[in-house]
């Protein structure tokens, strides 16, 4: 113990997010389906952790629970940095630790995500991944690329794939080989740093050029199908066929393997500059995605079965031996972490808990319940053990939004008559978030409001509870039995001691 006591705390940290990255894919994890040497590579000299959650789903506040530290699905839906909180990026710019952004998530750079990077030090944007608004028109000549036709759904993403030369121009190759190369450039000079490479792939489109497109459905024959359904039932209500499912599935896989193989290159780096010896890597993401299990197809509106909420973590630092950590934990806690690495005070109240304790052997446990969901629809409580998604038990009310920034993920697309979020109504009232002294619009929603797109139609009533030692698929519903009523008074404890809105007791049956 008193060895493990004795390790120092890395001072330059590199934290990778690959958005929708499947635990249960990685070779590190089991998986066999699809190639990801370069994660198992690194999974080879880091600890790696069984029982990590995904805490606010889906990408913009998973974010914040990385970046800010604190749940927000409990107050508001997708949403910036409000103005009671900061991010970490704003406290290490006080002690003049540099900070570096690179990324191609469009979503930080529109309504609902506007904020997150402007505390960096510097960042960098690369340009045409998914709802990016970066081309007018298409390429007219569109000699030379190697995009393959695929099916059209009319986003930005549709425009921006005909400028793409080579592999090299894809958005995830350029982010990583940007993220290499500021590592191999500026990684030495800086005493301490905080590198985020915050990476949309292997987030759809699933779009790939050669050698990765079809390579595990080679008899393909169609145009690519890069988009998958949000769905449950797809094809089962005859949205997709079979054949197409485990073409997108395969999609999926084909990027997943690309966006890894340049993940290769940053780990190049890292090998040929020695910088294991005094750098930590931290892989993680913010939720799964769904690519068939249950015949569910993207991120719809349904509970956090495992391939949505049990994501990978992988953290490797100067002084740890390869390891394994099957302890509960989640991703504020990656927010407390590098709050404790660089020695950080923070002053707006926060929900993780340090995993410095774990990786060095001092705790074997830092948390005992793990609480996640959806704004508006299901809350669910993890124990290590169980895992309960508490619905709705009447209509979904009452409900409020918490913000005064009043942004939320904006629809795009080829249709325009999806209604812009409306603004605070006369029904609104100031109040206070736990902790804090600022002024705070609070909004109430009732039936026939619009609601914010990820709070629409919450499905009542539905509570589902597993064991997950004894049913990892999660087949048997323990509801109505008496291990229920103990989870339930559970979540119930949980939700006070995050000091969430008296209402979600309420709308949740629990009052």
């Amino acid at each position: 113990m008193s060895m493990s006591m004795s390790i120092e705390k890395p001072q330059k940290v590199i934290v990778v997010l690959l958005d929708s990255l499947n635990r249960h894919m990685l070779g590190a994890y089991g998986g066999k389906e699809f190639d990801t040497p370069n994660i198992d590579r690194l999974a080879k000299r880091s600890v790696r952790f069984n029982n990590h959650q995904a805490g606010s789903l889906p990408c913009m506040p998973a974010r914040h629970d990385i970046l800010v530290g604190a749940l927000d699905f409990l107050w508001r839906p997708w949403g910036s940095i409000e103005l009671w909180e900061k991010p970490l990026t704003h406290y290490l710019r006080k002690k003049a630790v540099p900070t570096m952004l690179l990324t191609d998530h469009p979503h930080l750079f529109e309504t609902g995500g506007e904020n997150y990077h402007t505390d960096f030090h510097a960042w960098d944007y690369m340009r045409g991944h998914e709802g990016d608004p970066w081309k007018t028109l298409p390429d007219p000549s569109w000699i030379g690329t190697p995009a393959m036709p695929a099916r059209l759904r009319g986003m930005p993403y549709e425009y921006s794939r005909t400028y793409f030369r080579e592999e090299k121009d894809y958005p995830g190759p350029k982010t990583m080989s940007a993220a290499a190369e500021w590592l191999n450039n500026h990684g030495k000079e800086h005493k301490q740093f905080l590198l985020f490479i915050d990476e949309f792939d292997p987030h759809e489109p699933f779009d790939t050029p050669a050698p990765w497109a079809n390579r595990y459905f080679p008899e393909w024959d169609q145009d690519l199908h890069i988009w998958p359904p949000y769905a449950e039932g797809a094809i089962r209500k005859g949205i997709i066929s079979e054949s197409e499912g485990r073409h997108i599935r395969c999609n999926y896989g084909s990027k997943l393997s690309m966006i890894d193989h340049w993940l290769g290159k940053l780990l190049d780096v890292m090998d040929h500059e020695e910088m294991w010896e005094d750098t930590m890597l931290m892989l993680c993401t913010d939720h799964g995605h769904y690519l068939g299990e249950k015949d569910i197809w993207g991120k719809p509106r349904v509970p956090h079965y495992e391939p949505m909420g049990h994501t990978p973590l992988l953290i490797s630092s100067p002084g740890l031996a390869s390891n394994q950590i099957d302890s509960l934990t989640t991703n504020v806690d990656i927010f407390a972490t590098l709050c404790d690495i660089f020695d950080l005070s923070v002053d707006h109240v926060t929900h993780g808990v340090s995993l410095w304790p774990l990786l060095t052997g001092v705790k074997k446990q830092v948390r005992e319940w793990a609480l996640s969901g959806y704004y508006g629809q299901w809350v669910q409580i993890h124990d290590g053990a169980h895992k309960y998604s508490r619905a709705p038990s009447e209509n979904g009310f009452p409900l409020s939004m918490w913000s005064n920034r009043w942004s939320t993920m904006p629809i795009k697309g080829a249709n325009l008559d999806f209604p812009y979020f409306p603004s605070p109504d006369a029904r609104a009232k100031l109040d206070y978030m736990p902790g804090s002294d600022v002024p705070c619009i609070r909004q109430p929603f009732a039936e026939g409001d619009l609601l914010p797109y990820w709070a629409m139609a919450p499905k009542t009533g539905d509570n589902h509870l597993y064991n997950l030692h004894d049913d990892p698929l999660e087949k048997n519903n323990l509801v109505n039995s008496l291990v229920e009523k103990t989870m339930a008074e559970l979540l119930s404890k949980a939700l006070e001691s995050v000091a969430a809105p008296e209402e979600q007791q309420k709308r949740l049956g629990l009052r």
